[in-house]
């Protein structure tokens, strides 16, 4: 596996934020495909909110082994559950393999990236490195395109190399993932406790029939 280098950000880290909540550290570190877990929420739908030729950002460049000044090839999108934005990503590499290796990359339009990364045995993945996103960040004004954003965000990054060229992802996950994630886990805990409610009482009238052992 790929060592992502941290030293082009001093804050990206490959353990999450102690203070951050469980949510937050199992969606910072899981593996896989973002789109595929953001599935399992609901109808997800990719909103491309820009393509352009641009250069890396200031902690992007040395993580990515390219200088400063080498013009990449930058695809910024929204990863929307049910028209809800959860994630905005912002996905560079650099220009000469975004007509190579990495050609493909300017014809997905809305199918997600996910779809190059995780269908080719070629390409591998470093590390996922995380850090929080303040609004002296480019991604978090990424992000106030999406929602209003007053706050810290987190954000997750790593990169991906096929036969030598780098593709680096960076997502940044929003506060409605955090609610509809509560959401969830509130509903499941209710079904769990009527489930148990249920079988007490079924225990309960078992008992009083004189049934139950």
């Amino acid at each position: 596996m790929l060592k992502h280098s941290n030293s082009g950000g001093t804050h990206w880290r490959v353990a999450p934020r102690p203070s951050l909540s469980d949510a937050q550290k199992d969606w910072l570190t899981r593996g896989g495909s973002l789109t595929a877990h953001l599935r399992t929420l609901g109808d997800v739908t990719v909103d491309v909110t820009r393509e352009a030729v641009d250069t890396p950002l200031r902690d992007e460049w040395r993580a990515l082994g390219i200088t400063p000044r080498t013009p990449v090839w930058t695809r910024e999108v929204a990863l929307k559950v049910d028209g809800v934005a959860f994630v905005v990503a912002h996905s560079i590499v650099p220009l000469a393999h975004s007509t190579g290796i990495w050609q493909s990359m300017r014809r997905l339009h809305t199918r997600p990236l996910a779809e190059l990364l995780y269908s080719d045995s070629s390409v591998v993945r470093s590390v996922l490195v995380s850090r929080s996103i303040t609004a002296r960040h480019p991604l978090h004004r990424l992000a106030t395109q999406q929602a209003d954003v007053s706050y810290a965000l987190v954000a997750r990054r790593s990169v991906f190399e096929r036969h030598g060229a780098p593709l680096m992802v960076t997502e940044c996950m929003l506060d409605a993932l955090w609610s509809k994630l509560a959401v969830a886990d509130e509903t499941k805990r209710h079904r769990e406790h009527a489930r148990a409610y249920d079988h007490l009482a079924s225990h309960a009238k078992r008992v009083v029939r004189g049934e139950a052992k």
